[in-house]
């Protein structure tokens, strides 16, 4: 079941609020997703649910921003698409953080970037006059994910110039 990006943000925003953090590792701790480092050689991340339990396989070599990044976008898959992973037996590489051809990668993405990204932070960081390569290197971010952020900002009704998001930032 594919959802809209509001609800994507609401769940993030509940489970901010829930957890008490916006630690991914933490969040995945508290939700009993177990994480596991893996050699991937080019996909940095996957979701699965084996036996009933849920993992995020992640790329073990992975800068610490990045690793960061992919875990919450992976949690965001937990949360908003468990059904379709286990029909499928998890998200594979093929379809993995690419927005311009799978919904749910997007959904996954702004889950991520409202995690990781406050609202309030962003529009301080944007009045004080920081471009969005300032803003994520101040957040310890990746520019995408806030140039996704920024967008998303402006669908809510701020009045903020339109940014480039390279879709498939995180593949």
């Amino acid at each position: 079941m594919l959802i809209h990006a509001e609800t994507a943000i609401k769940k993030a925003t509940r489970l901010v609020h829930h957890c008490g953090t916006r630690d991914p590792y933490r969040i995945a701790d508290d939700l009993g997703i177990i994480i596991r480092e893996h050699p991937f050689s080019k996909q940095k991340g996957v979701y699965k649910v084996i036996e009933k339990n849920r993992f995020i396989f992640i790329k073990e070599d992975l800068d610490p921003v990045m690793k960061s990044i992919v875990l919450l976008h992976e949690i965001g898959h937990d949360q908003l698409h468990r059904k379709e992973a286990v029909a499928v037996g998890g998200f594979q590489e093929f379809n993995l953080f690419d927005m311009a051809n799978v919904r749910m990668e997007y959904e996954a993405n702004i889950f991520a970037s409202t995690i990781s990204l406050p609202d309030d932070e962003i529009l301080e960081y944007i009045y004080q006059g920081f471009d969005t390569g300032q803003i994520a290197s101040a957040m310890n971010s990746d520019i995408n994910l806030v140039a996704l952020k920024i967008a998303d900002l402006r669908s809510q009704g701020h009045d903020l110039c339109r940014q480039e998001v390279d879709g498939r930032f995180l593949r």
